[in-house]
């Protein structure tokens, strides 16, 4: 296995500073993002998205890019207004079942005698 010299000698410093505990694998997750949308832009993002708005009005208003704006939607979870309902703008809360059809009611109504033949 060959190692390229720089990361050999990162690792000795490492060994030398923290030794073998610093050795383990590291999370390759930047530490801070400087160039992350700001937590007062997304609140905006996210009020006029609640009014309704389409992400590329929303960036035109807020002076962003549409890939900025769908980024933050996808990431918030209200990328899709189908999702919301228009009146109350609070999320809709589908259920699920245990097993299909759990919920199913079928009305049967008997309309009158059909007679021999048909009607």
């Amino acid at each position: 296995m060959s190692v390229p010299r720089a990361t050999a000698y990162k690792w000795l410093k490492r060994w030398c500073v923290e030794g073998t505990a610093d050795l383990e694998d590291r999370t390759s997750r930047p530490k801070h993002y400087p160039h992350h949308t700001r937590p007062c832009k997304v609140d905006q993002v996210l009020g006029l998205r609640q009014q309704r708005w389409e992400p590329h009005r929303i960036g035109a208003v807020l002076g962003m890019a549409r890939s900025t704006v769908y980024a933050i939607l996808l990431r918030e979870n209200r990328n899709r207004l189908r999702d919301f309902d228009s009146l109350s703008k609070r999320r809709i809360r589908r259920y699920e079942r245990a097993r299909p059809g759990g919920l199913i009611h079928i009305d049967v109504k008997k309309q009158g005698k059909i007679p021999p033949g048909g009607g």
